[in-house]
């Protein structure tokens, strides 16, 4: 709520200043005799144009990011008051703008200003009336002064006084406090829908096809997480209501995901449905990069380190195969290099949100995708995964791994379409190009020959688990010359900073 504060004071003071100027100034400047006449007394420019000058520098004030949020919150309502000042004395201050003859004066633009700034910025009730209060004040103190300094020869009792400058405004008051009580509590309610079983979202990490990632607090604890939403609109065909059945079906799942021991699984503490119906799973908050950014950012990667790589997911993929799961989403984006305590390139293999069970039978019940959907990723999916096949195993696992290699060698795709039915189909037919020619760096050829045999058509002609890919990526030369000492070099030089979430 602070941040929206800061960010809506300085919408509010470029307002304040450009209506100010439109309101007060540019009429006048138009015609010749209001100029004259608007510059004709000190009374008349000086305090409009004082008003608009501290809006301006409350504006660029708040735009900084060096200011503290609870110093920019003060500075907001110190800015509240002084703006309603600024606009009683340019409406006041000037003995001709009060005409004796009215007994009933009305409502200084100070009234609406007050309630505008009272709902757009919130803060607690308390202190939102404390300011209001300050700034309606402006009035009465304003003609009050100049009564007392003889400026005006308005000289009203003082139960006229009180009706007529101090009573409307504490009307006034009254409205601001009910507004700062409703949007206080909106915001409260905000930060309770946030809240899921034990865990406070903090901040959105990223959103994709199955929902969105936040990182979050527990509320006991010290230790950071990651929540992953999963909408009820984006499974089981689009249906917002949660059947039991589904629910059902969404626990035993994690419940198996949940098992996973592999220390290059990311780690799942918890999981639950949402009182709007969405699914979330709680896990570790990692650290770090996934494979598509580092390539992205450092370009591809040497042989060794990708044989590193790889060996690390298929630790993770070989106990999924053993659980009976299929991955069916193993992608760059989905390979996060961390550094991990005092490990470094520490592979883990995140997002087993559409991952199901190899040889699923119809009447296993619900699932949290759709039969008859292609589910994966176009770029990274196994043939039979592209033409709709049943009976999916974790061999089409091991395709796409082999896509992910080609990734991490040559920084390009296995396929490229303009539309995603042309990968899919590339993936079905198109024999595709041996890394070795997309790329100026080495590649050993029986690295290559692997890779190669990982993006086989047939799955009975790829390797037949994780496991095998794993014994045979140990086997080539070079195995483990990517080594903890060149691992923790390489982050040291080309990512020094904090990693990132």
């Amino acid at each position: 709520m602070l941040g929206l504060s800061a960010n809506r004071v300085r919408v509010l003071a470029l307002l304040y200043a450009g209506v100010f100027f439109m309101a007060g100034f540019f009429p006048a400047l138009l015609f010749e005799a209001d100029r004259a006449l608007l510059f004709s007394k000190f009374t008349l420019w000086g305090p409009g144009t004082i008003a608009i000058t501290v809006a301006l520098l409350v504006a660029a004030v708040m735009r900084s990011s060096r200011v503290p949020l609870p110093v920019a919150m003060y500075i907001a309502l110190a800015f509240e008051v002084a703006s309603c000042y600024g606009i009683a004395t340019a409406e006041f201050l000037d003995p001709a703008a009060i005409d004796v003859n009215v007994r009933w004066f009305g409502l200084s633009w100070v009234a609406p200003w007050t309630l505008l700034f009272t709902v757009v910025v919130p803060t607690r009730p308390w202190r939102a009336v404390t300011t209001a209060l300050l700034s309606v004040s402006s009035v009465p103190v304003t003609i009050g002064t100049m009564m007392a300094v003889g400026f005006t020869s308005f000289s009203p009792d003082p139960l006229q006084f009180f009706f007529w400058l101090v009573f409307p405004y504490l009307l006034v008051v009254v409205m601001a406090y009910v507004g700062a009580r409703v949007v206080y509590a909106l915001g409260t309610e905000v930060s309770r829908a946030r809240e899921l079983g034990s865990y406070r979202l903090v901040d959105r990490l990223g959103q994709g096809g199955m929902g969105e990632v936040w990182s979050a607090k527990h509320s006991m604890l010290a230790r950071p997480a990651a929540i992953k939403l999963i909408r009820p609109s984006l499974i089981a065909g689009g249906v917002s209501a949660v059947s039991d059945e589904m629910q059902r079906r969404f626990e035993r799942e994690a419940q198996v995901i949940a098992r996973l021991r592999s220390p290059h699984t990311v780690t799942l503490f918890d999981f639950g449905v949402a009182p709007d119906g969405a699914f979330y799973y709680v896990m570790e908050l990692l650290e770090g990069l996934d494979a598509e950014t580092l390539v992205r950012r450092h370009g591809p990667i040497p042989a060794d380190r990708t044989i590193h790589v790889l060996r690390q997911m298929c630790h993770s993929l070989s106990e999924a195969e053993s659980c009976g799961l299929v991955h069916r989403d193993i992608k760059p984006a989905n390979i996060f290099l961390c550094r991990y305590g005092e490990e470094f390139d520490f592979v883990k293999v995140l997002d087993f949100g559409i991952a199901k069970a190899a040889h699923e039978t119809p009447d296993a019940g619900m699932t949290l995708t759709t039969d008859l959907v292609v589910r994966g990723t176009p770029a990274f999916i196994a043939p039979e995964q592209a033409l709709g096949g049943s009976g999916i195993d974790g061999r089409a696992d091991i395709y796409a791994t082999g896509c992910v290699a080609y990734w991490l060698l040559t920084g390009q795709l296995v396929f490229t379409a303009d539309t995603p039915m042309g990968l899919l189909l590339h993936h079905a037919k198109t024999m595709p190009t041996p890394p070795s020619a997309l790329t100026e760096l080495p590649i050993p050829a029986a690295l290559e020959q692997l890779v190669m045999s990982c993006l086989a058509k047939d799955p009975a002609d790829r390797p037949q688990s994780a496991r095998e890919l794993s014994r045979r990526l140990a086997e080539l030369e070079g195995s483990g010359d990517w080594t903890q000492d060149r691992a923790r070099a390489w982050w040291t030089l080309h990512e020094p900073a904090a990693p990132r979430p």
